[in-house]
């Protein structure tokens, strides 16, 4: 599974993706800081990534079809988050991709659980 973090995310993020033994890229690396949220869907798609982020934008599912990414994952913290409960959310995130790829789906990570809007069967 290929992710891509948002830029909201650092390393610490990305060493958990790395613990699970996903390929993880950042915008941050790549320099896409501030790129339109246009552009950022657009690499997903033709990268096959899942795009990790915590733009709530990125929930519109008629704006970003996740069906053409390998997956859009919204983590909503609540107000003032602290840096473990982040972290937790990530964690509860790779746990549920164990037995469940987020790929061409709109996943939504909350505090205690994870709504999954599937891609229609057609």
């Amino acid at each position: 599974m290929k992710f891509k973090l948002d830029e909201n995310f650092g390393n610490r993020t990305q060493k958990i993706f790395e613990l699970f033994s996903y390929d993880v890229q950042t915008v941050r690396a790549e320099a896409l800081q501030g790129a339109p949220d246009q552009m950022r869907y657009e690499i997903c798609c033709q990268e096959q990534r899942c795009l990790v982020t915590l733009d709530l934008d990125f929930a519109d599912v008629i704006r970003f079809p996740p069906q053409k990414t390998g997956g859009i994952v919204v983590i909503r913290v609540p107000k003032n988050p602290s840096l473990s409960l982040l972290e937790k959310m990530v964690r509860q995130l790779l746990q549920k991709t164990i037995e469940l790829s987020p790929e061409s789906n709109l996943w939504i990570v909350e505090a205690e659980r994870i709504r999954i809007h599937q891609k229609p069967d057609n």
